[in-house]
């Protein structure tokens, strides 16, 4: 697929001044998401400067387009790829952009959690975060790994990964909806014992919970890793063992507060490798998506893999 010459907003790594000069941006746009095509071309018109940014707005057709027109965009040398839409678009593009440097990935957050958008301070609205792209910077970014999936904001087996599974089948979206169905399955859901090796070290525990967080939430601001750094090169590693009501409530309170940690509720490490084992298979998510299950997860960080837009 060729694309037209249009593009970019420039950009620049933290340590050098903001490129000076008209950059190509391909912007990827779920055709079904938000604001609609029409919407969404009215509002590039009217926020990005065409002194500083010449774009092409590609449509997405089904899952993988994304990632395909990301690849495509960083091998014909656009300096950007827009990923308009959710933490799965994000990491749509992030997978056809991790070979290469030279372009570098924008996030306009249009989904339900945006949870790599807004541990990155771009703005959630959709006409602030144009107009960051007339000037913006890069930062080099890590990225995670779990047997092979990368991994932008988030991955975790257990209970998260069980509700993002019920959440992918209903109509409804957003928080209220992730709350209500985290309710419904609460009851019912019960913790698997695992091998959790980490550092060196082997250890038997039960997983009711265990997220692996390269940002500080899972998106809407319900910080499961508060202090989790893109740029460490660490993991931070949340195990959480079982969780009977009042457990329960202090999680809920600790997610939305962002002192989870400062609970005995919830087990933390860091570490860039993990290696997880069970006698029976677990439910295993991606940045939200739902991936299936697995008996064995080997978990990896990538230091400063990719260049965002921030």
């Amino acid at each position: 697929m060729q694309f037209k010459r249009s593009a970019v907003e420039g950009s620049s790594p933290i340590s050098r001044p903001t490129i000076g000069r008209q950059l190509r941006a391909a912007v990827v746009l779920n055709p079904k998401a938000g604001t609609g095509v029409n919407g969404f071309s009215k509002l590039l018109r009217s926020h990005l400067s065409p002194d500083a940014v010449q774009y092409e707005l590609i449509l997405t057709q089904g899952p993988g387009d994304a990632e395909r027109i990301a690849r495509e965009a960083a091998a014909e040398g656009y300096d950007m790829v827009v990923a308009v839409g959710g933490d799965g678009t994000v990491n749509e593009v992030g997978r056809g952009l991790l070979r290469t440097k030279a372009t570098s990935m924008a996030i306009v957050p249009t989904g339900s959690g945006n949870g790599v958008a807004r541990h990155l301070g771009i703005p959630i609205n959709i006409a602030g975060a144009l107009r960051r792209l007339n000037n913006p910077s890069l930062k080099m970014m890590d990225v995670g790994r779990i047997n092979g999936h990368p991994f932008f904001c988030t991955a975790g087996l257990g209970f998260d990964a069980h509700v993002s599974r019920c959440f992918t089948g209903s109509k409804r979206r957003g928080l209220l909806t992730y709350a209500r169905l985290a309710l419904r399955e609460y009851q019912a859901f019960r913790a698997k014992p695992i091998s959790l090796g980490l550092n060196g070290v082997s250890t038997a525990a039960q997983c009711y919970v265990l997220a692996f967080a390269n940002a500080a939430q899972y998106g809407n601001n319900v910080y499961i890793a508060p202090f989790a750094d893109v740029a460490d090169g660490l993991l931070d590693v949340c195990l959480i063992q079982d969780m009977p009501i009042r457990r329960a409530l202090r999680v809920a309170y600790g997610l939305a507060v962002g002192d989870l940690p400062k609970s005995r509720a919830a087990i933390y490490h860091k570490a860039s490798e993990v290696v997880v084992t069970s006698d029976e298979p677990i439910g295993f998510h991606v940045d939200g998506d739902y991936m299936g299950e697995c008996d064995r997860f080997e978990v990896s960080l990538s230091p400063l893999a990719i260049s965002v837009c921030v």
